[in-house]
């Protein structure tokens, strides 16, 4: 009875332990605390260009810069990252965009916002980010025994900080500024390069091969290899062509329109607290993820994602804030649960020597679509309305669940587990049975 009675405890420390360990935590806390400053940005955006006479068309330019130098670039970093030190590569970034957001902080304190400059900041922070993002897909497996858990945790943090953050950022642009909240912001991205400082990265994984040669050559090479490795799954490029469609229609313009529609009918405080609530739903989805261990990943992802229509589905129909907030915590949930399912079938189905690179096409697809949603919701607002935009992009998701979930490829990809890592892409239940290092 007793033996019965303590197997949990004896899983959860079992679990725990193939999760945490110190650089882990370092990684954890450099990632909450940088998301912690990502979810106040929009706010800061939102307000301080609302403030000084601009409108969405501009909010949705400035946010559209960022994205556009991302999504534009970050392939390349996929093979910066294959070749040279991840952390370096990361913490060089962060020191960056510490010194962009001072100077943005800056402009709006002193009240000289001109709207190509901001662009140009933000430019300049997509730069960074896109060397920054492709080496966190191979650090989670070299960290922790547990990928699945070890994202679900990052996702419950990163949740929690978008919490937080629209919350503080609303509170600091209604007493401050919005040159407060971007002072903060560039706080937070020296605390996560001090702590990548810290972190010591274990070796790769036996077997694997770091990309080589020197030139020109050898980095087309190496990007036209990440490119085959990528055609070669098709349930990988089925979702980032689904992805191209939502992020044109659904994420695109839901970011700045959700942002402009909430801070001029309500304030940017109630922004925050909307915000705040989608945090609150991404903290659920994580959870949820770190429980439930379905066979089938991707499908399962699929279904969570329903749940985002509800988001820009209930701001432009004009709902109440706590419809808005609801819609928004539903929304997150079911984001939040797809995003661990995604990133960790792409962790684990993948091999780790192209594994940067993959992420990195993963991602500049994902998101090469998002600076056009962007750029065209302040025009598509002006010729429809914004909230018949809105309404549109709530019906649209239902449209790109259903087709990821109409694709053979997604809906029957069965998950590897980590023992089988050695042998990526074959499912668990027929891979062979040996154990690699982490």
């Amino acid at each position: 009875m007793a033996g019965t009675a303590s197997q949990p405890v004896r899983d959860g420390a079992k679990a725990a332990r193939a999760i945490w360990s110190r650089d882990f935590a370092l990684f954890f806390t450099a990632r909450a605390v940088a998301r912690l400053g990502d979810t106040m940005l929009p706010v800061a955006l939102a307000a301080g260009l609302l403030q000084h006479g601009y409108g969405a068309g501009a909010v949705g330019l400035a946010m559209a810069s960022t994205a556009a130098a991302f999504a534009g670039l970050v392939v390349f970093g996929g093979v910066l990252a294959d070749r040279f030190s991840t952390r370096r590569l990361m913490i060089g970034a962060d020191l960056v965009r510490l010194g962009t957001q001072a100077l943005a902080a800056v402009l709006f304190f002193s009240g000289h916002v001109v709207l190509w400059q901001i662009c140009a900041i933000g430019f300049a922070n997509g730069v960074a980010s896109a060397v920054f993002q492709p080496g966190v897909a191979s650090t989670v497996p070299r960290l922790a025994a547990d990928i699945q858990g070890a994202n679900g945790a990052i996702r419950v943090a990163e949740s929690a900080a978008q919490l937080a953050g629209p919350a503080v950022a609303g509170l600091l642009v209604g007493f401050a500024s919005p040159g407060g909240v971007f002072a903060a912001h560039a706080t937070t991205y020296a605390v996560s390069a001090g702590c990548l400082l810290l972190l010591r990265l274990p070796p790769l994984p036996p077997g694997s091969r770091a990309a080589s040669g020197h030139g020109t050559r050898a980095f087309r090479a190496d990007l036209v290899q990440g490119w085959r490795e990528f055609l070669a799954r098709r349930w990988l490029w089925s979702v980032i062509a689904v992805w191209c469609v939502y992020m044109i229609a659904v994420w695109g313009p839901t970011v700045p329109l959700v942002a402009t529609e909430v801070v001029r009918e309500h304030g940017p405080r109630a922004y925050g607290l909307v915000n705040s609530a989608l945090g609150a739903g991404t903290v659920v989805g994580g959870l949820l993820a770190l429980r439930l261990r379905p066979l089938r990943m991707l499908r399962a992802g699929a279904i969570a994602l329903v749940g985002f229509a509800a988001f820009p589905a209930s701001v432009g129909a004009g709902l109440g804030l706590p419809a808005m907030a609801a819609g928004a915590a539903v929304a997150g949930a079911g984001m939040s649960f797809w995003g661990v399912m995604w990133a960790t079938s792409v962790q684990t189905q993948v091999p780790p020597d192209v594994l940067n690179r993959i992420h990195a096409y993963d991602v500049a697809g994902s998101l090469a679509m998002m600076p056009v949603g962007q750029a065209l919701a302040g025009p598509a607002a002006a010729a429809l309305g914004a909230g018949h935009v809105l309404l549109g992009a709530g019906a649209i998701s239902f449209f790109v669940c259903a087709s990821l979930l109409l694709i053979p490829a997604v809906r029957g990809l069965v998950r590897v587990e980590p023992a089988a890592a050695g042998s990526r892409g074959t499912p668990a239940a027929t891979a062979p049975s040996r154990t690699r290092k982490c």
